[in-house]
């Protein structure tokens, strides 16, 4: 029994290890023989570009972004916005419309169906030779479109990913552990990018060649984790581009970013499942391999997570040390339940706020598995209410 205990205890941290660790220092290690990627200068001609902008209910924030948008710096007449009403029952329609004059698009859907849904009616208007995506509460800098777009000059990239900048009051908010997690993701991103292709673009901030773009998308399905794969399949590479940021306000609370990650987390299972075909390391090399490590390997670390926790009850009479563990397990759920319920107005511990994300995201991503692994679909969009972002 003690030897299946470790077993059951070991499979989750082997796991852990080999995704947020290990994986990463293989990555160091293949990018230190790569040489440098090009960096390009402005082209001789910049592409027409079509800003897709799914929006549902903002109508406190939509108004703010279109003006940001507008003041990106790319060429007049070459910017061609869309923005996509998800039968939004508020006045965010009415906003839109008063942009029309500075040739910003409105396309209402009757009846809310989800986001996904929402980029699938999109594709059907999109003019662009390059479509942008972007959500309503983000701010993208007016330089930072520019870069985005000229890794495109490159013919191997079918699709680019900007760089999150997780922002927000700390000393008013309790999410602050999502700020370490976003700087870790685009790092790992970066050294993806110098070995070949990410494996996820930024759903805030991401670019991909129209071509690419299929108007008959599965509606539960995640669009922004699917375009490197979907590029990946027609012969291209995705890549992230540092200088492209994006401002992404952080969740007001651990509650409002529990219910993202299940959201996020279950769609990327079903995309994962339905993409599955590029996890084969004999037809897909590399990139199998690094979608894998980056996203499977992480996803089962949280499946096994209850298991740990089997191993560590049986070890734990004939064990201080499984005991002790077991203690401070149950100490961090009581932390992360704490930091669930803590008001979104006071401070948060710096050491209870990063318990608290790690608890919640541990819990959303087995609440994730068991909707998937119930064919539970979800297509319906729930966006996440953030702060007024940073322009």
């Amino acid at each position: 029994m003690t030897s299946a205990a470790l077993w059951l205890v070991g499979i989750p941290v082997v796991l852990f290890l080999y995704s947020y660790l290990a994986y990463p220092f293989l990555l160091g290690v293949v990018a230190a023989f790569k040489p440098r990627p090009t960096r390009y200068g402005d082209p001789d001609r910049w592409p027409s570009i079509s800003i897709s902008l799914p929006a549902y209910n903002e109508e406190r924030s939509i108004g703010v972004t279109l003006e940001s948008l507008l003041r990106l710096d790319y060429p007049a007449g070459m910017i061609h916005v869309l923005v996509v009403s998800d039968g939004s029952t508020d006045g965010t329609d009415d906003v839109v419309r008063g942009f029309a004059d500075r040739g910003v698009e409105l396309l209402r859907l009757p009846r809310r169906a989800g986001k996904t849904a929402a980029e699938n009616a999109a594709a059907r208007r999109l003019r662009g030779e390059i479509v942008v995506n972007t959500d309503a509460t983000i701010r993208i800098p007016p330089e930072a479109l520019k870069p985005l777009v000229r890794a495109f000059q490159d013919p191997t990239v079918g699709a680019a990913s900007g760089r999150d900048i997780s922002v927000g009051n700390a000393a008013e908010e309790g999410n602050r552990g999502e700020s370490a997690y976003v700087g870790y993701e685009m790092w790992l991103r970066g050294l993806e990018t110098r070995i070949g292709s990410i494996v996820g673009a930024s759903g805030c901030f991401y670019a991909i060649r129209r071509a690419l773009v299929a108007d008959l998308f599965p509606e539960a399905l995640s669009r922004d984790f699917a375009a490197p794969l979907t590029a990946r399949e027609a012969g291209f590479r995705t890549v992230s581009v540092e200088e492209a940021i994006c401002y992404v306000p952080r969740a007001m609370s651990l509650r409002t970013e529990y219910r993202r990650k299940v959201r996020t987390m279950a769609r990327g299972l079903e995309t994962l499942w339905y993409k599955r075909a590029l996890m084969n390391p004999f037809v897909y090399g590399r990139f199998a391999w690094m979608l894998i490590s980056h996203k499977l390997c992480r996803w089962l670390g949280h499946l096994t997570l209850p298991l740990a926790l089997a191993g560590l009850a049986l070890l734990s009479p004939a064990s201080p040390v499984a005991a002790g563990l077991l203690g401070l397990t149950a100490v961090g759920l009581l932390i992360g339940a704490t930091a669930l319920a803590w008001p979104t107005d006071r401070r948060v511990p710096i050491p209870i706020a990063l318990c608290g994300f790690v608890v919640v995201v541990s819990i959303a991503a087995l609440v994730a598995w068991a909707k998937a692994l119930r064919g539970e679909r979800n297509p319906m969009w729930e966006p996440t209410r953030r702060p007024a972002g940073t322009a």
